[in-house]
């Protein structure tokens, strides 16, 4: 083979890559789509039917495996578990630099969303619900305004996605700039509007979905209790690697404005 020949080949190859990339990165995303649809449905009980076929196959309160109450919570617990170790160490920069030595750069970011969106999958479909009712709001009034606040909540995480740049969050950023041989800018802190109101706001939407309901059974109350604890584990991680990347910038930010209660001077 010549010279041009293999330049030829390996020009061909690389676009190959790159297109493959491409390809892996927007199937994840609208995997991870599907998945983000499926878990509003799965916390607010909701049941789509569409030519009589459910859409929503299980629900947090209905269609998962039958156990008794102690094996319930132990696998919940342990699907729980598993989903919030696959977010927090693979988010981490230390990990993100020993997994590019395996996975491309461009796709890192797919891949971990793809494991994401797998474990909460699998969360979602081996959930044991545990349906002891704990609290049972009365009146269809009232019932119709939780369920507008809990999904709020829904809406507060994907808007906060978006001001931070949602393509990025999910990987679709990484693999177009491959696909079209441009290299992203490096990042840069901002604190766009709400962002200046609280430093998480993504996580602040989740816990007004999670525990904004009108129905609270034990299994969505051990789901509500479980995800703070995972979730402030999750933050102290994340806000040392934004230390580490922004050093004063975001120090000064921390002491300004509280993680995750508006309003609270307290430093978080």
């Amino acid at each position: 083979m010549s010279t041009a020949e293999r330049t030829e080949h390996t020009a061909a190859t690389r676009n190959t890559a790159r297109a493959a990339a491409l390809g892996y990165g927007i199937c994840t995303y609208v995997l991870f789509l599907v998945v983000f649809l499926w878990a509003i449905a799965f916390v607010e009980n909701a049941h789509i039917v569409v030519g009589g076929v459910d859409l929503v196959p299980r629900t947090i309160d209905d269609g998962g495996p039958v156990t008794s109450v102690w094996v319930a919570i132990l696998v919940n617990l342990v699907l729980l578990t598993v989903f919030a170790v696959q977010h927090s160490v693979m988010a981490r920069a230390g990990f993100k630099r020993w997994w590019t030595r395996i996975v491309p750069q461009p796709v890192e970011r797919s891949t971990f969303v793809l494991a994401a969106t797998v474990c909460l999958a699998a969360l979602m479909w081996w959930w044991h619900p545990i349906t002891a009712s704990v609290w049972e709001v009365p009146g269809d009034v009232a019932r119709a305004v939780l369920i507008a606040i809990s999904l709020g909540g829904w809406l507060l995480v994907l808007a906060s996605t978006f001001l931070i740049d949602h393509f990025d969050l999910f990987g679709l950023r990484q693999v177009v700039a491959n696909a079209r041989r441009r290299t992203l800018p490096a990042y840069r802190f901002v604190t766009p509007l709400w962002y200046g109101l609280v430093r998480h706001p993504i996580y602040l939407g989740f816990l007004i979905a999670f525990w904004v309901a009108p129905t609270m059974t034990v299994g969505h109350l051990l789901f509500a209790v479980a995800t703070p604890g995972f979730i402030l584990i999750g933050i102290q991680l994340e806000e040392r690697d934004l230390m580490r990347a922004f050093g004063d910038d975001y120090a000064a930010y921390r002491r300004r404005v509280p993680m995750l209660v508006p309003g609270l001077r307290r430093h978080g």
